[in-house]
């Protein structure tokens, strides 16, 4: 139990932040529907249930994957967040099908224009609102992850969509979720209001289709990023930023073979480089620790496997072969 509590604590703070403040979000929508029936609350509504439910799961698998490895786990449990990840889409894909076959419905039989029209809109501005924070602190988990830095102002937005690509699962998730969720409240508010004041009254039926499809791309994106994880998905930006690292010191000939594969959270580096024939082992084993202590110091990176041999005179690492060419 003590140990449970311990990885708890190392789970992800955005995704536990997201569950309960959807939960409360959901809890209000929930109440809302019944009173009014409003289609296009009960797309938000379960919206609302599938991010809770999702980040829950995602904030356990995050914490999970820290647990050390064990005899009958050598390789760690890493990419157990990825796994998680991938049954949770399960849970938004079903609710994400249910909200399309509501708004279907209602664009195919809309009903009469209903009443409580501002408070569903007072319900929506103020899940928009609630969303909104959550998707700035997933946002700054994002910049502050990848660059260590406090950054202010717009620039978190900008920051964060530039660099979401590269996020960690459990907080790439937070995101894009929050992010469709924030939309979607104010996709389906402009929905309410064109019902109540023209004679569009479908439009919360094409709102609640559209919340569903944008819910759908969020699946097809998680799933496919897990599914490379869960493979184990090499990180090509890390992979050059470590081979630049590794030529800047002298006394390396060439890279004969690197990979970083990242694993959840983590990354792991294999790396064969080639030294000078004329340097001893004493000297190639101190140059060696000194680039493996360089690599751990690279932010995500948990393992690094160093072997060396001698300078076969035959160019392997892509980027300085490259270079070698446009050089002549």
């Amino acid at each position: 139990m003590k140990e449970l509590l311990g990885l708890l604590k190392k789970g992800s703070r955005s995704a536990l932040w997201a569950s309960i403040m959807n939960a409360v979000i959901a809890i209000i929508k929930g109440i809302t529907f019944f009173i009014t029936g409003n289609v296009a609350m009960f797309a938000e509504l379960m919206h609302s249930i599938g991010d809770s439910a999702n980040q829950f799961f995602v904030f356990i698998g995050s914490a999970l994957s820290k647990k050390a490895p064990t005899d009958r786990f050598p390789g760690g449990f890493a990419r157990l967040v990825n796994l998680v990840l991938l049954g949770a889409v399960l849970i938004v894909g079903i609710l994400a099908y249910e909200t399309i076959v509501k708004g279907i419905h209602h664009i195919m039989e809309p009903p009469e224009s209903g009443s409580w029209f501002w408070l569903n809109i007072s319900v929506l501005g103020v899940a928009a609102i609630l969303e909104s924070v959550v998707l700035v602190k997933a946002m700054k988990e994002i910049t502050e992850d990848l660059s260590g830095d406090d950054i202010k102002g717009f620039s978190i937005v900008t920051e964060s969509f530039k660099n979401v690509g590269k996020a960690k699962p459990a907080t790439k998730l937070v995101f894009l979720e929050d992010l469709v969720a924030t939309l979607g409240a104010l996709i389906a508010m402009v929905a309410i209001i064109i019902g109540r004041y023209t004679p569009f009254i479908q439009a919360e039926g094409y709102a609640s289709v559209i919340i569903g499809l944008m819910l759908f791309y969020v699946v097809g994106r998680i799933f496919l990023d897990n599914a490379a994880g869960v493979l184990g998905v090499s990180d090509e930006d890390m992979e050059k930023k470590i081979g630049e690292l590794v030529f800047s010191e002298p006394d390396v000939k060439d890279i004969r073979t690197l990979m970083v594969i990242r694993e959840g959270d983590e990354l792991h580096v294999e790396l064969k480089i080639e030294f000078d024939p004329d340097k001893t082992v004493k000297e190639a084993d101190k140059i060696r620790d000194n680039i493996e202590k360089k690599i751990l110091d690279e932010k995500g990176v948990t393992e690094v496997i160093i072997e060396s041999d001698v300078d076969d005179q035959v160019q392997s690492w892509n980027k300085a072969k490259k270079e070698a060419e446009d050089k002549s």
